[in-house]
């Protein structure tokens, strides 16, 4: 059987999410680093159904190789990961815990990522891909077989911005620092108590807004502590040790779709 490999962008968004568990874990899986903006998620060597790499909703996500299988989805591959280390401490054993850390991770995917990643992309990535030649760009869209993910990137390409759209997701990016904030407000240092998933999945999409919103910042003390503490904690460190750019929180793929029910 192959070694598994783990195939992922810049450590920043979801690509850091699963980076950052695979350091925490101490597992030892091949990563290849790929570029998201030239589409090669979509040609994995070893990956005889391309469908395999839509059946999730996080975009350019990482994919992880096993046994012939695409794997996608940060937080399930974060989870994946801690019970393939015999678990490492990244999911409370708590039931009630345990449900509260996926519900959070779940309004995180939901809400932020999208928003993030529409931000991000149109202050990162837009001039990029606008800037793919269109018989290139062709080729790669027709190697996209989710409807929804082909769409965001011939947006970018096209440079269609959405007003609206940029206003909802400021308004979700602010909300999700208020909302660690409100979780924060206890005295805990982790957003569940001890160091977990919903730390990292969290940290990933918000830390790069951070840099790019940082009014959505100005009234949680808290939550800007919190990010200073996820920044140094050394599987973070190890994750962006990985980046190939000096800025890799400032570098964004087409993430998920923006959310059309709020």
């Amino acid at each position: 059987m192959a070694q598994p490999i783990l195939y992922h962008g810049e450590p920043n968004g979801a690509s850091l999410t699963v980076l950052a568990a695979l350091a925490e874990t101490g597992l030892e899986i091949r990563c290849q680093r790929i570029d998201l903006l030239a589409g090669a998620r979509h040609a994995l060597p070893g990956v005889s159904e391309p469908l395999a790499l839509d059946l999730g909703i996080e975009g350019e996500g990482p994919v992880l190789v096993s046994g012939g299988e695409a794997m996608t989805e940060s937080v399930f591959l974060a989870q994946y990961l801690d019970e393939l280390a015999g678990g490492c401490g990244l999911q409370p054993s708590d039931p009630f815990a345990h449900w509260d850390m996926l519900m959070w991770c779940r309004q995180i995917t939901e809400r932020l990522s999208p928003a993030a990643a529409l931000l991000g992309n149109l202050a990162a990535s837009q001039a990029v891909i606008a800037a793919i030649p269109e018989e290139h760009f062709a080729g790669v869209t027709a190697s996209i077989v989710s409807d929804d993910l082909r769409a965001r990137w011939q947006a970018l390409h096209d440079g269609a911005v959405d007003a609206a759209q940029v206003a909802d997701s400021e308004a979700k990016v602010a909300q999700a620092a208020a909302r660690c904030e409100d979780r924060l407000a206890d005295g805990r240092e982790w957003l569940m108590g001890r160091f977990s998933i919903a730390d990292l999945v969290t940290y990933s999409w918000l830390a790069g807004m951070e840099l790019l919103r940082p009014e959505a910042f100005a009234e949680t003390p808290l939550t800007r502590a919190w990010l200073a503490r996820v920044a140094v904690r050394p599987c973070i460190l190890a994750a962006l040790a990985m980046a190939s750019t000096p800025e890799p929180l400032k570098v964004w793929a087409p993430g998920p779709e923006i959310n059309r029910w709020g």
